[in-house]
């Protein structure tokens, strides 16, 4: 693992470090701490508690942890509506594992052994100023801006979506008056692999990541865009 150098012109901003090694923990919060003022907790329980405040800019969360582990931390944050970003850091590596991350809520997932260099531009990445001037899509009172896969809120701010959410809500916010069916859906936005349940369970997750108004059921037809 290599270290980066920090840019110190970048405005600091706050990480919650979960990671339960007791020499891997402290190493990456000492090199963290180039870029980021660093909160370190072991435990899986205590770390979901105290995600719970929002107090973060962004959260690292290892997968394997005592009292609670990584999934189940992800997953309760994104149905208590934390939108903190999150970067899931385990040494389960299979497609599969990257999925069940991805779907439980978090919004990038890498795989030990790591370089630190890749961490600390996956960091920048999710951490990145977000500008709600730019050019998005309307979606009711929201904006979605599909470049950034994020959709800023008036009343909570920025949400930030997976690929596959991104992608999904581009289809309905481009396309504003138009009803696709899972069919359609699963041909534009998924791949062939992937069964009409696909369709509904990303819909779920858009709607509970975000507002259960952001897509609207149009019964025997499929989805279109709601209004929020």
């Amino acid at each position: 693992m290599t270290a980066a150098t920090n840019d110190s012109t970048e405005p600091r901003q706050f990480l919650l470090l979960v990671e339960d090694d007791l020499k891997l923990g402290p190493l990456m919060a000492k090199v963290l701490q180039a870029s980021f003022d660093v909160e370190l907790i072991a435990d899986g329980g205590k770390a979901y508690e105290r995600a719970l405040s929002g107090d973060h800019d962004v959260l690292v969360v290892d997968r394997r942890l005592p009292t609670l582990d990584g999934l189940s931390i992800v997953r309760k944050l994104r149905q208590a509506r934390v939108v903190t970003p999150i970067l899931m850091l385990t040494a389960l590596g299979t497609t599969a594992d990257k999925v069940d991350g991805l779907d439980a809520g978090a919004n990038d997932y890498l795989v030990k052994p790591f370089e630190y260099d890749e961490l600390l531009a996956r960091l920048r990445a999710l951490t990145r100023r977000f500008d709600p001037q730019g050019t998005g899509l309307p979606v009711g009172e929201w904006t979605f801006f599909p470049d950034d896969a994020c959709i800023y809120s008036p009343h909570i701010g920025r949400i930030l979506l997976t690929p596959r959410e991104s992608a999904l809500l581009r289809l309905f916010a481009e396309n504003p008056e138009r009803t696709y069916t899972r069919e359609q859906i699963l041909r534009t936005v998924f791949s062939a692999e992937d069964q009409p349940g696909t369709v509904d369970t990303y819909v779920h997750y858009l709607r509970r990541k975000t507002d259960k108004d952001v897509v609207l059921t149009v019964r025997r037809k499929g989805y279109r865009l709601g209004q929020l």
